[in-house]
């Protein structure tokens, strides 16, 4: 079946892409803590990272839509230079970063699952919402991390996200139904 969707089509292959670089960026994030729990915690979200790749490849497979190859290089280079650079630039800044690229990607297959709802399916829908809820525990665990962070208050203002903001309406705390989440990330197309 082909997907007669343009959005939908380079949300997929960016998601896929961006979900390397991210792994990748783990790896250099993991090597460079000092703390056990920390290297297992940002492990942890490296392997997810892996297994959110490996879901959207088979949903592309399923419809013929092939990576990019653009996005595929991008984000290698992406990918493999954060990596590099978590063992220069100190703790703050890759626990920052990486807390306000998950905040970001939480939206993705939320926007995802109602671009494939727009063209009548919704076979990827609890997948897809587990993938997006995933995202946010990941924003979680580095919000936590960095809450008491005396610099966090900065880099707040400065790239708009910390303990205040996010980019994604999503809360674990009351977390809805696959159904109704549906709702989620409404600001952002």
């Amino acid at each position: 079946m082909n997907i007669q969707h343009p959005k939908l089509v380079k949300l997929l292959q960016l998601a896929y892409s961006a979900e390397k670089a991210a792994a990748f960026a783990y790896i250099g994030h993991a090597g460079s803590v000092k703390n056990v729990n920390e290297k297992i915690a940002i492990k942890q979200i490296e392997i997810d990272e892996w297994q959110h790749r490996e879901t959207v490849l088979a949903i592309m497979r399923q419809y013929d839509i092939s990576p990019s190859r653009y996005y595929e290089i991008k984000y290698h280079i992406i990918g493999r230079i954060i990596s590099a650079s978590c063992y220069v630039i100190g703790w703050f800044m890759p626990y920052y970063f990486a807390g306000r690229l998950e905040s970001g990607n939480v939206c993705e297959y939320f926007i995802m699952m109602r671009y494939f709802n727009e063209i009548g399916i919704t076979e990827h829908d609890a997948v897809l919402y587990e993938m997006g809820i995933k995202e946010k525990e990941h924003e979680v665990y580095f919000q936590k991390s960095l809450q008491t962070n005396p610099l966090l208050p900065l880099f707040e203002k400065i790239f708009g996200w910390g303990n205040r903001s996010s980019s994604n309406d999503v809360d674990l705390e009351n977390k809805v139904s696959v159904e109704k989440s549906k709702g989620y990330c409404k600001h952002r197309k």
